[in-house]
């Protein structure tokens, strides 16, 4: 074995240990402070609620009752699930890359054996990993308090998740890239919780074009899964297609308009300027 193969394999093998590594740190950090942990997942669980018991209400005082609403709390459900793990992705990349940007330690992972863009992309995995966590602990709470019973496949809701997700770390990207550049965006942040919320319950059936905008494909497959018990296989070749276009294309723009910011900022100076 020559000096450079055995270089490739030291590279190849310890992809499991940049992977590993980065997994820890986030679990570490969700363990470290775990009144910050479960005061987000009461936060998120608190307004779910307060939307679900309210519109209960709303339907026994006009008449009808709750049961004529089972749909749209089915759809209340899918679509809260999919909201709190978008939000989950969105704000777990652009504050990371922004607290490491702010410590002075984001130079220090140019510097990394592995690559910037090797570390990004472990990071990328992890991100994924932690929302789909917060999804898995979020949704039992949902279905028990609605008393809905949803189709859970393991591999359909996580196959559409993850690339649904993927297309929101690519917006993750543009706020980091912003963030480095411009420092204060923290108004631009809060509003994207709207967005999302708009991206999620984007009228499809009326709108074909809205398809091409992230998370909308990946709400509409999820709502037919979770509510109707459409496995992934049984969904159309297009709808996969673009699916997964969409989720890696926000991705891959999203970390385009990353690294050209963050190279701006290294020219300029400004990189852990606050």
């Amino acid at each position: 074995m020559t000096e450079t193969d055995a270089a490739e394999s030291v590279d190849v093998a310890g992809l499991p240990t940049l992977l590993g590594a980065v997994l820890y740190k986030r679990a570490l950090l969700l363990a470290r402070y775990p009144i910050n942990t479960l005061a987000t997942i009461v936060t998120v669980y608190l307004f779910f609620a307060v939307i679900f018991f309210g519109g209960k209400a709303a339907a026994e005082n006009v008449g009808g009752g709750a049961g004529a609403l089972g749909g749209t709390f089915d759809g209340l459900v899918v679509g809260w699930f999919l909201w709190t793990m978008s939000l989950a992705a969105y704000f777990s990349l652009g504050q990371s890359i922004t607290s490491e940007s702010q410590w002075g330690t984001l130079e220090q992972l140019f510097m990394s054996p592995y690559g910037f863009g090797t570390v990004m992309g472990a990071s990328v995995v992890a991100f994924l990993l932690e929302s789909l966590l917060w999804g898995a602990i979020i949704l039992p709470l949902m279905l028990l308090t609605t008393n809905r019973d949803l189709a859970v496949n393991v591999l359909t809701v996580g196959g559409i998740s993850v690339f649904a997700l993927l297309s929101v770390i690519g917006l993750g990207f543009v706020y980091a890239g912003a963030a480095i550049l411009y420092k204060r965006v923290q108004n631009i942040s809060q509003l994207m919780q709207f967005v999302l919320i708009g991206l999620i319950s984007a009228p499809l059936a009326e709108t074909q074009v809205l398809r091409a905008l992230p998370l909308v494909q990946g709400s509409a497959m999820l709502q037919r899964a979770m509510q109707d018990g459409d496995k992934l296989w049984e969904f159309p070749a297009a709808d996969i297609a673009i699916l997964v276009g969409t989720g890696v294309g926000y991705l891959a723009v999203g970390y385009f308009v990353f690294d050209r910011a963050q190279r701006l900022a290294r020219r300029r100076g400004v990189m852990g300027h606050y």
